[in-house]
């Protein structure tokens, strides 16, 4: 999930670049208002990065209810909507964005996360290939486009896709971190946990790899060492206790969740 990175003023309110804007009968606003809305989109930006999801969902609401034809708005708060696992409510949004912006690719590749929230694997990889087509360098979308693979259950594809998007972000650790999680399930145990030493020797507050690391750890009969990542994992992050969140929402591997889970039953 990618939000627009959207800067006030009324480029903010009115679209990504002047390229995009395109609105109709752009209105005048007096300083105070351009500030009103300002302050309300930093708002949403500041409970987003809180975490506080159904906070930024309602701030973009109330900023959609003003700017009705703003397509970043709408696909932010499909993004917010996404992050609380409103995923019908977030393809209304994403559809809408692109309506409304149909050559941007951002609103394409956040459908293409509701997508494959509801189990729509084919759907999301046309959005991501779609994306690609447009800007064949976007390692995000070759990291979702892995993901939906590996929802499909096409672990070599998604592992290509992964490697390419490390590839042109070598620093994108949610694809390092995917990459060695379908290691894992395709039987590659010690690289797969070479792999994640690695992410969090370099990353230490990425709880995904943290909680992936104890899994793989516990079950390889490094008890000690899986001990001590879990302290850190779930300080990060302690949605991983929740195995149903871990299968479903976060959507891990099968072997994965199952390593996992026999940790979670012996605590």
């Amino acid at each position: 999930m990618r939000l627009f990175v959207i800067l006030l003023s009324l480029l903010l309110l009115f679209g990504w670049s002047p390229a995009v804007i395109a609105q109709p009968q752009t209105p005048n606003f007096t300083p105070e208002e351009i500030q009103k809305w300002d302050n309300l989109a930093k708002s949403a930006f500041a409970a987003t990065s809180k975490g506080d999801f159904a906070k930024a969902e309602q701030y973009w609401t109330e900023i959609i209810e003003r700017f009705p034809d703003n397509a970043a708005i709408w696909s932010n708060r499909g993004n917010s909507r996404v992050s609380q696992n409103k995923l019908p409510q977030a393809l209304a949004d994403f559809n809408k964005a692109i309506e409304l912006a149909p050559d941007v690719t951002d609103p394409y590749l956040n459908r293409g996360t509701a997508l494959e929230g509801l189990g729509r694997w084919e759907e999301a990889i046309a959005d991501y290939n779609h994306v690609l087509e447009v800007n064949p360098n976007d390692a995000m979308a070759y990291n979702n486009r892995g993901t939906a693979k590996a929802g499909l259950g096409e672990w070599q594809q998604a592992i290509a896709d992964y490697q390419k998007a490390m590839a042109i972000a070598p620093n994108l650790v949610i694809a390092r971190g995917n990459y060695a999680l379908v290691l894992y399930e395709t039987g590659k145990i010690d690289q797969a946990i070479r792999e994640m030493k690695n992410i969090v020797r370099k990353y230490p507050n990425f709880a995904d790899t943290r909680a992936a690391l104890t899994a793989a750890l516990w079950v390889n009969g490094q008890k000690g060492e899986a001990e001590s990542n879990w302290v850190a994992a779930y300080g990060l992050d302690p949605r991983y206790k929740d195995i149903n969140w871990v299968k479903n929402i976060r959507r891990w591997p099968p072997s994965m969740v199952a390593a996992l889970d026999k940790f979670l039953k012996l605590q």
